[in-house]
Parts: C-alpha cells; sequence; structure tokens
C-alpha cells in the first residue's frame, strides 16, 4: 500500500511540475493536474491537500533543480577556465532540455517574492562556493580582473539562457530554420565561453 501511495505522489508531482511549467500557478486548476496525472481531483487533493501546497513543493524542487548541478560546479577545486566552460555547459543543456524553467522561475518570483523565498537555504550555499574564494585570490594576485560573484554568474547566465528564452526571435530575425537555431545555439555558447574568460584572465 506504502509502495502504492508512494507511486501516486510521484505521478502527481510529475504532472504537477509539466502543468505548473507551462501555465504558470495562477492558469493552473487543479482539475488541470488531476487531468495530466491521469486522476481524479478528490485523489490529487487528498495527497497534497491544495494547489498552493503543491506549487510550494514544485518551485522548491525545481528552484533546487536550477541551482543544484552548478553548484557542483561551483565548488570543484579546478582551474576558472575550466569551471567558467562547465558552468556553461550546465546551463546550457540544462536550457535545451527545460527551455521553460527559467521563464516559470523568473515569472513566479516577480509575482510573489516573499512567498518563495522563505528557506531557501540553496540560495546561501551559491554565496557561499569555492567560485567565490578563487575570484578574490585571483584579483588579489593580479591574474584575474576584480569580479564579484555576483557580477559573473548573471552574466553567464543571462547570457546563456537568453539563447533558448530568446528563440523565436532569433530565428524571426535571422531567418533560421529549426536546424540553424541549433548551429547557433552552440556557436553561441562558444563565444559565450571566450568573452567570460579572455575578458577574466589576465594573460
Amino acid at each position: 500500500m506504502k509502495c502504492v501511495t508512494e507511486k501516486s505522489e510521484d505521478k502527481i508531482r510529475e504532472a504537477a511540475k509539466r502543468v505548473f511549467l507551462k501555465k504558470g500557478f495562477d492558469g493552473t486548476t487543479s482539475r488541470d493536474i488531476a487531468k495530466e496525472a491521469d486522476m481524479n481531483i478528490a485523489l490529487t487533493n487528498y495527497y497534497f491537500r491544495s494547489k498552493e501546497k503543491l506549487f510550494l513543493e514544485i518551485f522548491k524542487d525545481v528552484l533546487e533543480e536550477y541551482f543544484q548541478n552548478m553548484l557542483t560546479i561551483l565548488n570543484k577545486d579546478i582551474d576558472i577556465k575550466q569551471k567558467i566552460s562547465e558552468i556553461i555547459d550546465n546551463d546550457f543543456a540544462m536550457m535545451k532540455k527545460e527551455p521553460d524553467l527559467v521563464i516559470f522561475i523568473m515569472n513566479e518570483i516577480h509575482k510573489s517574492p516573499q512567498r518563495l523565498f522563505p528557506d531557501m537555504s540553496i540560495f546561501r550555499q551559491v554565496r557561499e562556493t569555492y567560485l567565490k574564494k578563487q575570484l578574490e585570490e585571483g584579483a588579489a594576485n593580479g591574474t584575474l580582473r576584480p569580479m564579484q560573484l555576483e557580477n559573473i554568474l548573471p552574466l553567464i547566465k543571462c547570457g546563456v539562457e537568453f539563447i533558448f528564452m530568446g528563440k523565436e526571435i532569433h530565428k524571426e530575425l535571422f531567418m533560421m530554420t529549426d536546424e540553424d537555431f541549433e548551429r547557433y545555439a552552440e556557436e553561441q555558447k562558444e563565444h559565450i565561453k571566450a568573452m567570460v574568460c579572455n575578458y577574466l584572465v589576465i594573460g
């Protein structure tokens, strides 16, 4: 019975994530989630009590998904050029897999930041990564230009994520097919690596 319960909860959670990413909190109903999970509304409500409770759980999971792999890379004891390359590769792969992820996060935070930020320990973990120490030491010994963590991470993320967030604009503006866009995205990824590393690293 416990196994059945866990499978049902997982099924509802996965369905809710798909619907929330597509429609957001305000555009999603419990009926939408139940339909996506192929379950009745009463059962969906039984497991998660309310759309609000389910949404907050999903949002926390999504935010951790957004940061978790990046955190591992930020804490690696590796050359900073390699680290920047891995951060960009990771962000690129995530956006290619789930292009709606960032739009969902930004939209929901814009509408209700105070509701979504309590107990977000992932933020503290990002602020205290080994990359922060590398940037400070590099600036002190003259091997890196002075840049704070809060400068370099948005620079990387905005560069990579807008490739996918602006996909339809890029295709229309530059008359691209889907295949053209795929090639463009890969090229742009390498340009971002070169631009960030060439600016940051001295010599």
